[in-house]
């Protein structure tokens, strides 16, 4: 092996060298993010621990993406000295195989980003939504009830206000008007 390399020209010598690095740090990635490590240190994901960040979105220059550039840019220079190319077009042809990688993966990693949720519940998504009184509501804001209502794809019991002048009771259809700075609904009876 040490005189095969020890043979190659100085080019072959670079990219041989590019892609043997790429490729162990290519199997390292790999292998930790199928075994669960957290790479997003590695990714430089220094945002993370800040409130209230949602994030870039688009990262171009990650490890990971870094990573695949230099492991497609070394195989693909190979395969173009094996090709019999010259060193200028073997490079160009390398340099633009690395850099469609990177917009793939780039693409790639923020197509699965959008797939991600926090669960937070947002409680102004529940403004407009119809449900049902689960525990009686006083009249003019005198008592705190419950209502179910289904809010961001789950039926949920949540605390409800009314202005009505008579109680809202058990079982009546009601729909959310306003949702206070802490949280609260105030309902409304649903008219027929």
């Amino acid at each position: 092996m040490v005189e095969w390399f020890s043979e190659l020209a100085s080019f072959d010598k670079v990219y041989w060298t590019i892609a043997g690095v790429a490729s162990l740090f290519f199997v390292f990635v790999a292998v930790s993010t199928l075994m669960g490590g957290d790479t997003d240190d590695i990714d430089g994901d220094v945002d993370a621990d800040i409130e209230g960040d949602v994030g870039v979105g688009f990262q171009f220059f990650t490890f990971k993406n870094l990573v695949a550039f230099f492991t497609i840019f070394g195989w693909s220079g190979i395969s173009c000295i094996d090709a019999g190319y010259s060193q200028t077009m073997t490079i160009v042809i390398s340099a633009i195989s690395g850099l469609v990688m990177m917009f793939a993966m780039t693409f790639l990693i923020y197509q699965l980003s959008k797939l991600k949720s926090s669960g937070t519940l947002k409680m102004q998504n529940a403004k407009g939504a119809i449900g049902e009184v689960y525990l009686t509501i006083g009249n003019t804001r005198s008592s705190m009830g419950k209502v179910q209502i289904t809010v961001q794809g789950a039926l949920r019991d949540l605390n409800a206000l009314t202005d009505e002048e008579s109680d809202l009771k058990t079982g009546s259809v009601i729909q959310v008007t306003e949702v206070t700075k802490n949280g609260i609904l105030i309902v409304e009876q649903l008219k027929k």
